[in-house]
């Protein structure tokens, strides 16, 4: 956690990353150089991404993903695409290795999270499957 930020393992569409959380994330992000890496399926969008000192940054979306983090799982999990390079940059420069995507707020909210910082270790309430 050189840079303050949390790392966590997870697992796209059963294909383990390293992320980093980022609570001011609106949305989780992968690398759009990551497309067939995590076995997405990617499409246009008109958002565009800013974030780590970049701007206007053109975007994909992919849909209908499998996110594991830990036990918790999430089998209809949507991703922003966009290029990291800015990110993993900042990260090296602060000797930190570089990530696959970003965990965000989505994420958080949807497992209802808490993060422990003093333990580093952030909790995800299970799913409930919708009948």
């Amino acid at each position: 956690m050189v840079t303050n930020h949390m790392e966590l393992d997870a697992k796209i569409n059963g294909v383990a990353g390293r992320f980093i959380l980022d609570t001011g994330a609106s949305n989780s992000c992968v690398g759009i150089d990551k497309i067939e890496f995590f076995k997405l399926d990617a499409k246009e969008s008109d958002t565009k991404a800013a974030g780590a000192g970049a701007t206007d940054m053109e975007t994909q979306q992919s849909e209908n993903n499998n996110l594991k983090i830990g036990k918790w799982k999430n089998e209809n999990f949507s991703l922003v695409l966009f290029d990291l390079v800015h990110v993993n940059k900042a990260l090296t420069l602060h000797d930190a290795e570089e990530v696959h995507g970003i965990i965000g707020a989505d994420i958080l909210q949807k497992g209802k999270a808490v993060i422990d910082y003093n333990k580093n270790v952030l909790y995800l309430k299970k799913i409930k499957k919708q009948d």
